[in-house]
């Protein structure tokens, strides 16, 4: 279950040391490309950096890294015992997520990281990453309505809870795109506790560097906070850009806009699009980028979706769907060690579907056959565009059914 409070994961790092320098990102979207953005070009920058981001996508160990790399699994798990060790020796009694947060860490503290960029878990204020002692900067990304049942039933009660992230004296990066309401709540904040915020800019000479074009534009958005944050955080005298420039046009983030090749389970020689989009805001910049760059006229997409249960499911299917779309709709994998997640049920995102224009003979119900979905949509789309969508879950679970069909094939060819 979900248990926000500073408690218990307090307690947990207790003998973890944390001299490292610390970025931390809170929002709604865009929190895990920024974090994405500012790894690569610390890293590229000679900084030894660990990156910590959530939910992890295959793997429990996969949402921490070490210079850009997956940390390795022994290490991972090395860490994990000692932190289980040490709340069932102090009965602490700690949620999945910070034994989680307190195993990275604890991994930051072993591989000796000189700094870490670190995103918000749940809301900000009281996630368990806010335990962190050495922040440099915050940034706070784009904020929407989403964990409403957490957070607040309004941008503004939600802005604040993000906002709790910041220090005194710790500047605060906030994307420029926020609406005024968002700008209100986080200067007010910054006045309330002694620090100051520095709206991102796409007007840096840096980003002269690079075509606005290649980007899509909340990726552009999300870039110019990362070198905002990136500015600030960095204080050597030597200039690095000609490091981070090439270290920026390689970062590739897993489940947002993601080409994939799918023919392992399929067939199907023409790529997909994976998204991770599950709240309106997310879900209208996915729509916006189909619409604009895989529809052709009116043409038809075909989608598969899943959806966690309480999510605003109306909003997010109005801004993707058009009429004449097909939809094939599954139900995620349970999530390791996150049984409060819940997926929605296929009917229910059949009928809002239905309740969207979508006729009841373009829908598919395929129950938890994830294979099964894909190959229904493969065979109904005929070539034409396919989108993944709806669940970070469900990137998850196409991403490890991928993996584990190329082990099966590697294992028949060796």
């Amino acid at each position: 279950m979900i248990e926000l409070g500073l408690g218990r994961i307090s307690r947990l790092l207790k003998y973890t040391p944390q001299s490292w320098k610390a970025i931390h990102v809170a929002g709604t979207n865009g929190k895990g490309t920024i974090c994405a953005y500012l790894s690569a070009m610390l890293c590229a920058s000679g900084v030894r950096v660990g990156r910590f981001t959530s939910p992890h996508l295959i793997d429990r160990w996969d949402g921490i890294t070490i210079n850009d790399q997956t940390v390795q699994e022994s290490v991972f798990k090395r860490a994990e015992n000692l932190v289980m060790e040490r709340n069932q020796k102090d009965g602490i009694g700690a949620t999945e997520f910070e034994l989680l947060t307190a195993t990275a860490f604890e991994v930051f503290a072993q591989e000796k990281i000189e700094m870490g960029v670190i995103e918000v878990g749940l809301g900000g204020r009281l996630d368990s990453t806010n335990t962190m002692k050495n922040k440099v900067v915050t940034v706070i990304s784009k904020i929407g309505l989403d964990h409403q049942s957490f957070l607040g039933n309004t941008i503004e009660e939600i802005a604040c809870e993000k906002a709790g992230i910041m220090r005194p004296g710790v500047p605060c990066v906030l994307d420029e795109s926020n609406p005024p309401a968002v700008r209100k709540v986080v200067e007010d904040y910054a006045k309330k506790i002694g620090t100051d915020v520095v709206l991102s800019s796409t007007e840096s000479s840096f980003l002269d560097e690079f075509s606005e074009e290649d980007f899509e534009p909340h990726q552009w958005q999300n870039l110019a906070c990362a070198y905002t944050a990136f500015h600030l955080a960095y204080t050597k005298p030597e200039s690095p850009l000609h490091r981070i420039l090439p270290a920026i046009q390689n970062v590739r983030w897993p489940g947002r806009l993601q080409t994939l090749d799918i023919r392992s389970v399929t067939g199907r020689r023409e790529v997909v699009l994976l998204d991770g989009a599950h709240n309106v805001q997310s879900a209208e910049v996915l729509g916006s980028y189909v619409d604009s760059k895989m529809r052709k006229g009116s043409g038809k997409v075909t989608w598969v979706l899943a959806a966690s249960k309480g999510k605003e499911l109306e909003g997010i299917l109005k801004t993707l769907l058009h009429s004449g779309d097909c939809v094939a709709a599954v139900k995620f994998f349970p999530v390791d060690r996150m049984p409060w997640v819940e997926a929605m049920t296929p009917q229910d995102i059949l009928d809002a579907a239905s309740a969207c224009g979508i006729d009841r003979k373009q829908l598919h119900d395929a129950g938890d056959d994830l294979s099964g979905a894909l190959r229904w949509a493969v065979t109904v789309a005929a070539g034409g565009p396919i989108v993944i969508a709806g669940s970070l879950y469900l990137v998850s679970d196409v991403l490890r059914l991928l993996r584990d069909a190329e082990h099966l094939k590697n294992q028949l060819l060796g």
